[in-house]
């Protein structure tokens, strides 16, 4: 019995006995492990294998099977009408569930071509709520923070293979994924935005920036970081504003999946939170339809709060500390700003938690994070 169970398993299930499920999120996030583990009558077939790649063209495959897992088929022409064709077809069973390593764009690019035939789900890292049983809130956060959360390289618990794994990774992602979906072929220039990402998480990232310190224009400097977010390798989190349009012209900051390789320890926690917040959004997203936004907040002044979660009843500041106990300037000054939300502190080495008559609450990250629920 594996100590850590995924937490979109049950649902993913049960929307498999009605629509084609989509299935994506960052490479060797545990897609495929997921996959399998579904069905033990499952058929498994990969774009990438020469040979899987022509059973799939004939359409051979095993149809006596609960399950076809059908893995990178985002790599295929036309894959999206190709599927709508099978399930139009020949229905349910067996079940169809299709994964890829990057994003499957459904808003802006899948068009109607698979309206009403499909559910989407995204898979994510290991955090510390999926590893509950596997050890102590607080080992398994600061094992996060030292390997990250990809599977693999989490329960090795090597330094030298992360880093081995990490340069694999990375190369795959940028020298395969970004040139043949993304057609960018400035890989050096690639691996240098990288680099200085992984220096700037926390912060507000300029576009102009950035293009200077790249020797490019600030278009260019936007495509790319799309290009990354769709390849998974980092995600963004806006600026918090009621005018929508707004807070899209503001700075967003950028933060990394793969937690382990962001410098910094304070950058690495705050990073940590950042990705166990999207990932706990998607998955309500994903599950119940529930629109959750994920912000940060930031005035003239340069006083700033982490996190602010938006979205139906849930209103939430969250400050991410590595050991201050008493509340941020920031998190004062935008609970007293904003009525109705529920202010929290996370701090990663704290002696006890407590509550401020004001409301501001200090908690332990691990507990928190553990047991995160945004009620």
């Amino acid at each position: 019995m594996s100590p850590w169970t995924r937490n979109n398993a049950t649902i993913i299930l049960k929307d498999l006995n009605d629509k084609i499920v989509l299935l994506s999120g960052p490479r060797q996030a545990g897609k495929t492990t997921l996959g399998r583990s579904l069905s033990d009558s499952h058929e498994y077939l990969n774009f990438d294998s020469v040979k899987d790649r022509l059973r799939i063209m004939e359409g051979s495959w095993d149809r006596s099977r609960s399950l076809i897992v059908f893995d990178e088929l985002h790599k295929m022409r036309g894959w999206k009408s190709w599927i709508k064709g099978v399930y139009d077809t020949e229905g349910i069973p067996p079940a169809m569930l299709v994964t890829g390593s990057a994003r499957l764009d459904i808003a802006r690019r899948m068009g109607d071509s698979l309206a009403g035939r499909f559910f989407m789900h995204r898979l994510f890292p290991l955090d510390n709520k999926e590893l509950r049983e596997y050890g102590t809130p607080d080992h398994v956060m600061w094992q996060l923070l030292e390997f990250g959360g990809f599977p693999e390289p989490f329960f090795k618990k090597s330094k030298q293979f992360y880093s081995r794994w990490k340069t694999s990774h990375t190369d795959i992602i940028i020298r395969q994924d970004l040139i043949s979906l993304e057609n960018i072929r400035d890989i050096s220039s690639i691996e240098v935005l990288i680099e200085l990402l992984r220096e700037r998480v926390g912060s507000p990232v300029s576009y102009a920036s950035l293009a200077r310190d790249l020797e490019r224009d600030a278009k260019t400097i936007r495509r790319w970081l799309q290009s990354l977010e769709n390849m998974y390798v980092i995600f963004s989190v806006r600026p918090y504003h009621r005018n929508i349009a707004r807070s899209l012209l503001k700075e967003p900051k950028f933060y990394f999946f793969d937690i382990a390789q962001v410098k910094g320890d304070g950058q690495r926690l705050e990073n940590l939170v950042a990705l166990s917040l999207l990932k706990e959004i998607t998955l309500l997203k994903d599950s119940e339809g529930t629109a959750i936004n994920l912000n940060y907040l930031r005035n003239k002044d340069h006083l700033e709060t982490d996190f602010c979660i938006t979205g139906g009843k849930k209103r939430l500041l969250i400050e991410v500390k590595k050991s201050e106990d008493m509340p941020s300037p920031g998190l004062k000054f935008f609970h007293r700003k904003l009525s109705g939300f529920r202010a929290i502190q996370l701090v990663a080495e704290i002696d006890r938690e407590k509550t401020y008559p004001d409301g501001i609450e200090i908690r332990r990250a691990a507990n928190w994070l553990t047991h995160l629920n945004f009620s």
